[in-house]
C-alpha cells in the first residue's frame, strides 16, 4: 500500500477513519521469526530535525544483522494521535534501505492502542504489509490494573470497555510496557514476541538497539 501524506489536521483524521477497518488484529502472525526489526525516531531539541532508525536482528540470538537511518525533518505538524504521520516518511525511507527484509516490525509506540484504533504500528503494518505490533514505554489510552511483579505477569488494556492491548512485565519487579497490536498479529502473539525480545532489560532489544543507532545519526547530523 502506498503512503499518501495528508494535507491538514482533517485530512489525516479521515485518513485514520478510513484505513482502520483494514487493520488485520487477528493474525495470528509469526510465533517464531528468523528476523525482527527495530523502529524508533529521535528528534533535534529544536524539534525541527529528526532521525529514524530500523534495526533488524536475528530473532533467535538477538545479534543485530542490519540497519538503516534517514534523518530528515518532521513530516507533519504535532498533534496528538498524529503522531505517526510526522514520522511515517522518514521510517519507510529507513525500511527502503534495508538490505534484510524483516519478518515482524516492533514500533516504539502503539498500534491498535489509540484514540482512534490507528496508531503507528497500525499504519507502518498496512503500509509495508509486514505484520506489526507496538510496545509503548507509557500508555496513550486506556485503563488497567497493576501486573503481578514476575516477569511475564500480565493484565488487559482496556478502553471504553474494549481490549486495545496488554500491560505486560518483562522485568520481575520493573514498571510493564504496553503491548498492542499493529496489523497481522494477534494480541498474545504480539506479547510473546515481545517477551522474547525482553531477556535482559526492561525494553525489547529491537527498541533498545534501534534507539541507539538513531540518537547516533541525529547527533552526527548536527555535528
Amino acid at each position: 500500500m502506498r503512503y499518501e501524506p495528508p494535507a491538514d489536521v482533517a485530512e489525516a483524521l479521515r485518513v485514520q477513519e478510513e484505513l482502520r477497518p483494514r487493520v488485520d488484529l487477528v493474525g495470528p502472525g509469526p510465533a517464531a521469526p528468523a528476523t525482527v526489526a527495530g523502529l524508533d525516531v529521535a528528534y533535534a531539541e529544536s524539534g525541527d530535525r529528526l532521525a529514524a532508525a530500523v534495526t533488524v536482528l536475528d530473532a533467535t540470538t538477538l545479534a543485530v544483522v542490519d540497519e538503516a537511518v534517514s534523518v530528515g525533518r518532521p513530516a507533519f505538524e504535532y498533534v496528538p494521535g498524529l503522531f505517526a504521520f510526522r514520522e511515517m516518511p522518514a521510517l519507510l525511507a529507513a525500511l527502503e534501505r534495508l538490505t534484510v527484509r524483516p519478518e515482524l516490525l516492533v514500533c516504539d509506540g502503539h498500534g491498535y492502542a489509540h484514540p482512534r484504533r490507528f496508531g503507528l504500528a497500525c499504519h507502518l503494518g498496512l503500509v509495508t504489509g509486514l505484520p506489526a505490533i507496538g510496545v509503548g514505554k507509557t500508555p496513550l489510552v486506556g485503563e488497567w490494573a497493576e501486573p503481578g511483579p514476575d516477569r511475564g505477569a500480565w493484565t488487559p488494556l482496556r478502553d471504553g470497555g474494549e481490549v486495545v492491548g496488554r500491560v505486560l512485565r518483562t522485568r520481575d519487579g520493573v514498571k510493564p510496557v504496553f503491548v498492542s497490536v499493529g496489523h497481522r498479529m494477534s494480541l498474545a502473539n504480539a506479547a510473546d514476541r515481545v517477551l522474547a525480545l525482553t531477556p535482559r532489560y526492561r525494553l525489547p532489544e529491537t527498541t533498545r538497539t534501534a534507539d541507539r543507532l538513531c540518537r547516533r545519526a541525529l547527533a552526527a547530523a548536527l555535528a
